[in-house]
């Protein structure tokens, strides 16, 4: 199974990306992320077998609940994705991002080590586009965090752990 931690927006958050995920189709062309499927990646693993030590990982993890303002679009080239995200990462995001990669770390898991930038697919093969559409920025709230199955049809969610100050 391909497996990833994650967060998901809220409904009203959905239905607003899932709306920009269409403007920015009609910029870009590609292929727009079905809205049930619209999340944000924490932590990427890719194959893993078993799921008890990413249980037992996530367990302990103690993070506050926070906000994400949704105040920017892009399109990277290299891998051909439209994109939303926010300019500047809740420091709570940060704690939780480094707090799952410590507890992975420490029971053997490898990952991505590139930089995290906090973003959400909205196009996949998405040409490049001179204006991608101007909206009005928006928050949501997270209040919980999980541990995803990535396959053809879709994605998955096998655990749920909320964030404390709910």
């Amino acid at each position: 199974m391909r497996l990833f931690f994650a967060i998901w927006p809220d409904e009203t958050a959905r239905n607003r990306l899932n709306e920009l995920a269409k403007r920015l189709h009609g910029a870009c062309g590609g292929k727009v992320t079905r809205s049930d499927s619209i999340h944000l990646t924490l932590v990427f693993l890719g194959e893993v077998e078993k799921t008890e030590s990413l249980l037992e990982a996530a367990s302990v993890i103690s993070a506050n609940a926070f906000e994400i303002r949704v105040d920017r679009a892009t399109y990277w080239k290299h891998n051909r994705i439209a994109w939303a995200g926010t300019s500047a990462i809740p420091e709570e995001l940060a704690k939780l991002v480094d707090a799952l990669k410590r507890a992975l770390e420490q029971r053997g898991f490898s990952f991505d080590e590139r930089n995290y930038v906090p973003h959400v697919t909205l196009v996949r093969k998405a040409g490049m586009a001179e204006n991608l559409p101007e909206f009005e920025p928006f928050s949501w709230r997270v209040s919980e965090f999980c541990l995803a199955a990535s396959s053809e049809s879709g994605y998955r969610i096998l655990e749920k752990w909320p964030l404390t100050g709910c």
